[in-house]
């Protein structure tokens, strides 16, 4: 079994989980959320690309409905006995719904439904589905996902390490960038970095772009040699346990413009201005505001 955090704190997690269950006035929650999974017992998988969903009772147990590929996955990962993993049988025009409403009886559960809705892990195809198979369902996508805010210490230690592995990614990328340097080695350093931290893939690619596509914010296919003169935009995360801290950075090539110089400094000043609001309580429209204070005192 492979589990990042010790039983008392995937215990604790659980505990808040019911309660906040309870406090909704649910006698179940459908969570479809690969995160809330991870979260409430440390099942870690891309099988919720196909339909899969833990069920969180009342009585605070907790039932996983999945895909055969995945049972050893939940039994390698996750703090669920064997009994609590149910397998939906998979043949052409199969549908897990009515597998779902069935171990929903089998547990006792008949009255008011949460679910999960805002999530990747639910297609539109399934939630039609779902609806039609489990009727009276409510909207609960935030329950799971406000607990999360509120890190715990060993969480917060997570991140910590995902933040150390995304400096490690930063010195490994600038080491080999030069002008004519290939864009793939660039992302194989930093990449590779995070590996031999003993970290894992980030949530979604290492974004990085030069030339013309310097100013594009998303990952897209295809590789470029640095020229003499050029910009390079670097978004990445080191990342640890699943858990992330992302960076992004603007690497100039060549001698930096007057405009450039003038940005670092609006950035430089408006980062430790955004830095010093960030306190607890206060409304992270403090942050931006900060932000744009500086930004509109340098003109931009």
């Amino acid at each position: 079994m492979t589990l990042h955090f010790d039983a008392p704190e995937y215990a604790a997690r659980q505990a808040r989980a019911t309660q906040a269950l309870a406090d909704a006035g649910l006698d179940a929650l459908l969570m479809f959320a690969p995160e809330s999974h991870f979260w409430l017992t440390g099942y870690d998988t891309f099988g919720f690309a196909m339909f899969q969903a833990m069920v969180l009772t009342a009585k605070g147990d907790i039932h996983l409905l999945t895909r055969m590929p995945d049972l050893r996955q939940a039994r390698y990962t996750s703090t669920l006995p064997d009994d609590q993993i149910h397998i939906w049988p998979e043949f052409e025009g199969c549908d897990p719904t009515t597998d779902l409403a069935r171990l929903l009886t089998d547990l006792g559960i008949s009255d008011t439904v949460g679910f999960e809705n805002q999530t990747v892990g639910l297609t539109d195809f399934n939630g039609q589905r779902l609806r039609a198979t489990v009727p009276h369902l409510q909207d609960a996508s935030n329950l799971i996902h406000g607990l999360r805010r509120t890190k715990s210490v060993a969480e917060i230690d997570m991140h910590r390490r995902a933040a150390a592995l995304s400096d490690d990614a930063l010195d490994a990328g600038l080491a080999i960038t030069h002008a004519g340097a290939f864009e793939g080695d660039i992302l194989a350093a930093m990449q590779g970095a995070v590996f031999k931290g003993g970290g894992d893939y980030a949530g979604n690619e290492f974004i990085i772009g030069s030339g013309a596509g310097a100013l594009l914010c998303r990952y897209y296919s295809g590789r470029r040699h640095l020229d003499p003169t050029d910009q390079l935009t670097l978004e990445w995360s080191g990342t640890f346990a699943r858990y992330h801290a992302a960076m992004m950075r603007t690497v100039v090539i060549g001698a930096p413009t007057d405009s450039h110089t003038r940005m670092h400094a609006a950035c430089a000043e408006a980062l430790a201005a955004c830095e010093m609001a960030i306190k607890p309580n206060a409304p992270m429209g403090d942050v931006y505001t900060a932000h744009a204070t500086v930004f509109d005192a340098h003109g931009f």
